[in-house]
């Protein structure tokens, strides 16, 4: 039996779906195939090769280069990154833009990351903000919004995020707006506030695109801020499981609703750990401790591994 005649029996017999036939068909007769994902993630990982190259020249040889070599090279980078992006882009709509060019979003990501190097340079070396450095990272919040938003960028978006939620965790606690002296609190309101913004923006039609990305930052930032909770005390502890439960339970029911898998692993994942770490914890022997990771890790992969293909199928 050739490999085509395999192929289309376990087509017809569902062990794959159409699509999964489609690849593997392709492959068989060596017909063109896309390396859409590769391609993006060689320029992802370059992108940040060179940013992190930027930020190690400027360390080690800020003595040597002088302020205003430092700064002005940087800022032409920044500034050309905008002019390439605002001379292609399309005009902004509340929906989805194509992208003009495949280099195009990285273009933007690389000039967000070396304008967040600069303002880090010129706060090591002058102190503009000696007291309220955080100023910074709420500045470089705003303007990676509106660059993304703008742009219809999520790498863009995720940095602003990112640098959102560090502004959050160094200026809330100045306020002295809730108790506790750990970020746990302060994680759970980012989180929650972020879930907010992003359905909020979904609604009002403001590229809708991008509530999975807030989503998924708000998802870890709450599953991981609970996770960290159950190894309090007992009464504190168990409260903060239930909650665990509660929001895997919610994760895993949306994510099978609305076809994403990934809120499917988050609450496994989020909700295994929590319980692992309930139970792990009036366990005294080494052998038994291991012996019960060995079999519910193994259980929990089987039953994401069963998800996924059940996923694949009905895709």
């Amino acid at each position: 039996m050739s490999v085509v005649s395999r192929l289309e029996q376990w087509k017809s017999t569902g062990a794959i779906s159409g699509a999964q036939f489609d690849v593997i068909f392709a492959l068989v007769r060596k017909d063109r195939f896309s390396v859409f994902v590769e391609l993006n993630a060689l320029l992802y990982l370059g992108v940040l090769a060179v940013a992190a190259g930027v930020g190690w020249t400027v360390t080690t040889y800020s003595a040597r280069l002088g302020d205003a070599a430092i700064l002005s090279s940087l800022a032409c980078v920044f500034c050309w990154s905008l002019y390439y992006c605002f001379a292609r882009a399309l005009p902004y709509s509340h929906r989805q833009v194509e992208q003009p060019g495949l280099a195009f979003e990285y273009v933007l990501y690389l000039g967000c990351l070396i304008f967040a190097i600069e303002l880090g340079y010129l706060e090591s070396r002058f102190r503009l903000f000696p007291l309220d450095w955080d100023h910074y990272l709420l500045l470089s919040s705003a303007l990676f919004f509106a660059l993304a938003y703008r742009f219809d960028n999520r790498l863009v978006l995720s940095l602003a995020l990112s640098s959102l939620a560090a502004w959050f965790g160094v200026r809330v606690p100045r306020f002295g707006l809730l108790p506790g002296d750990s970020l746990r609190a302060y994680a759970l309101v980012y989180g929650g506030l972020v879930a907010v913004a992003g359905t909020a923006l979904y609604r009002a039609d403001i590229k809708k695109h991008f509530l999975e990305a807030y989503l998924h930052v708000a998802a870890n930032v709450l599953f991981v801020a609970l996770v960290s909770g159950v190894v309090g005390r007992d009464s504190e502890g168990l409260l903060y499981l239930m909650a665990l439960l509660g929001l895997a339970g919610v994760a895993i029911f949306e994510g099978v609703q609305l076809r994403k898998f990934a809120f499917v692993v988050y609450g496994v994942v989020y909700g295994y750990l929590g319980i692992s770490i309930w139970l792990l914890r009036d366990i005294n022997s080494f052998t038994s401790a291991l012996a019960y990771v060995v079999a519910s890790g193994t259980i929990v992969i089987l039953a994401l591994v069963t998800l996924a293909r059940r996923f694949g199928r009905e895709a």
